[in-house]
């Protein structure tokens, strides 16, 4: 009996913890990258598939803070990085964060 409760306070633990990590943070104007596109750095010699990955904003408390772009190998043949955009939510805006796309 103990070893099934431990299982569920886990798994209910963990659903909570997911749940929050998905929250909308709504800000009230779309916030700006600082970072000049044309000082993004050259592509790693030491792979052809490296692809580049746009600028994000990452939710930190009830804002968001700039991640800068990168370079990455894509995670699988045939994918291509889709940038993430600001979309309006009633009086605001919050970021739909880029993601792999066939």
């Amino acid at each position: 009996m103990k070893t099934l409760r431990r299982i569920l306070f886990v798994s209910a633990a963990m659903l909570l913890f997911s749940a929050a990590s998905h929250a909308q943070v709504i800000v009230k104007e779309r916030m700006i990258h600082h970072v000049d596109p044309a000082d993004r750095p050259a592509r790693p010699a030491s792979n052809r598939n490296w692809m580049w990955v746009s600028d994000e904003w990452v939710a930190k408390g009830n804002t968001y803070v700039e991640r800068l772009g990168r370079w990455e190998v894509p995670p699988r043949r045939g994918v291509v990085w889709v940038a993430g955009y600001w979309e309006s939510r009633g009086k605001g805006f919050f970021w739909k964060p880029g993601h792999w796309s066939k």
